[in-house]
């Protein structure tokens, strides 16, 4: 019935958890989900014979909710 390769399905995932991601109302709960799914995405980048435009993006995105997720942590 699905027949999806396991490249697809890491690449529906990490779609998945980003969209899911962009429904949460706490923007530290937001950045943690949405950092998931960069993840993922950045996987399967790598996993798309080293699609650069995909690993790049996500590990950027990755970057800027890391360095707000630890300011937020440290300052509390």
């Amino acid at each position: 019935m699905f027949d999806i390769s396991l490249t697809e399905g890491v690449g529906y995932l990490a779609s998945l958890v980003l969209m899911v991601s962009f429904l949460m109302k706490n923007i530290n709960t937001l950045r943690i989900i949405n950092s998931t799914g960069c993840l993922l995405f950045v996987v399967y980048g790598f996993m798309l014979a080293t699609s650069w435009p995909i690993i790049i993006s996500n590990a950027f995105i990755l970057g800027v909710n890391i360095f707000y997720l630890t300011k937020h942590f440290r300052s509390n």
